[in-house]
């Protein structure tokens, strides 16, 4: 290893800024999924992992915390994406918060350097500043909302800031699973959608044994 430089990279041709700027965006998003310690990137790696020189950055980001921004937002726009794919075929409340809540584990678990980039506040605050973050907070309030809605039809009638509470406390929960499940997979975990039924059965009133059987058949 030894601190080689990567190879020059070639020009791109007139016209084509913008796929070294696709390529600067995917270099950073790696090295902030792969490194030890991601809140040491600098605009030097992300510069050798394409094979330019740091100047050539600065046409595209005017700094180190404004494309590790556009990282983060893309990012959190991915795994919305999938969350609102998988909850787009319910026909109720509970099957919209199961495929919400399972799009959002199975991702985690997926790509675990990828979710420690959004969830594992190891990005100093100068870098990655809070309301980058904030764009995870669409997340939340669609598990809120679905979440809401399912005790609503079991006749629970909640003023907004207890169902935020709710919302939050079961999104600690499915965070601490992911986290776990990724950090000590030595463990004899039961199957991850096991995990995730009696997750949203405890914080649903729903029987686990139904959430699971929606669950496999989703």
């Amino acid at each position: 290893m030894g601190g080689k430089e990567a190879p020059r990279r070639r020009r791109n041709p007139r016209g084509q800024g913008q796929l070294l700027r696709a390529q600067l965006v995917e270099a950073a998003a790696h090295l902030l999924a792969t490194l030890d310690q991601p809140e040491t990137l600098t605009l030097r790696q992300v510069a050798r992992e394409v094979g330019v020189a740091p100047a050539s950055i600065y046409s595209h980001f005017p700094d180190l915390g404004s494309l590790v921004q556009h990282v983060l937002r893309l990012r959190y726009a991915e795994l919305a994406g999938l969350m609102d794919e998988a909850a787009a075929p319910a026909t109720d409340p509970l099957d919209d918060l199961l495929g919400r809540c399972a799009a959002y584990v199975r991702w985690g678990v997926e790509h675990p350097g990828e979710y420690r980039t959004l969830f594992g506040g190891r990005m100093p605050a100068d870098l990655a500043l809070l309301q980058d973050h904030g764009a995870g907070e669409a997340l939340l309030g669609s598990v809120i909302a679905s979440l809401a809605a399912v005790r609503e039809r079991a006749g629970e009638q909640s003023p907004p800031a207890r169902q935020w509470k709710n919302g939050l406390l079961l999104w600690t929960a499915l965070h601490g699973l992911v986290v776990l499940y990724n950090d000590h997979g030595e463990l004899p975990w039961p199957p991850l959608d096991a995990l995730i039924a009696d997750v949203l059965g405890l914080h649903t009133g729903e029987p686990a044994e139904e959430v699971a059987a929606r669950l496999a058949a989703g």
